[in-house]
């Protein structure tokens, strides 16, 4: 059973999965930054969460983690061929867009950017 709020269920199923009451924030995105380490502050503050939703939400998880680990594998594994989809229908409209001859207007600010990155490059 889920923590409540008020009387309430703090952590909802919608049709984006386990997501915390009053927000669009779903488990699977504080689970992306559990996984990058990052402090729960960070992860607080990130999502505009309060306290007890970040407290509600790492309890959830702690307590259902099977599932919910299960249930991220599985959205990172859509996400994985979604990306991979969409790179291989966009593959050949970026070597067009690569190979196209740059427009004309824009040499001085493709001047600047030339520069900018050479600088960047002797700072290393």
């Amino acid at each position: 059973m889920a923590p409540a709020f008020n009387g309430q269920s703090a952590i909802l199923r919608t049709e984006r999965g386990l997501t915390i009451a009053g927000t669009r924030i779903t488990l699977y995105d504080v689970m992306d930054h559990l996984k990058a380490h990052y402090p729960p502050k960070f992860i607080r503050d990130s999502f505009n969460l309060t306290d007890e939703q970040l407290r509600t939400a790492l309890s959830y998880i702690e307590t259902h983690q099977t599932e919910v680990e299960a249930e991220y594998q599985e959205i990172l594994k859509t996400a994985a061929e979604t990306w991979q989809y969409w790179e291989e229908q966009n593959r050949e409209r970026f070597a067009r867009i690569a190979a196209a001859p740059p427009r004309p207007g824009y040499e001085a600010v493709r001047a600047k950017l030339q520069q900018r990155k050479v600088q960047r490059e002797e700072k290393k």
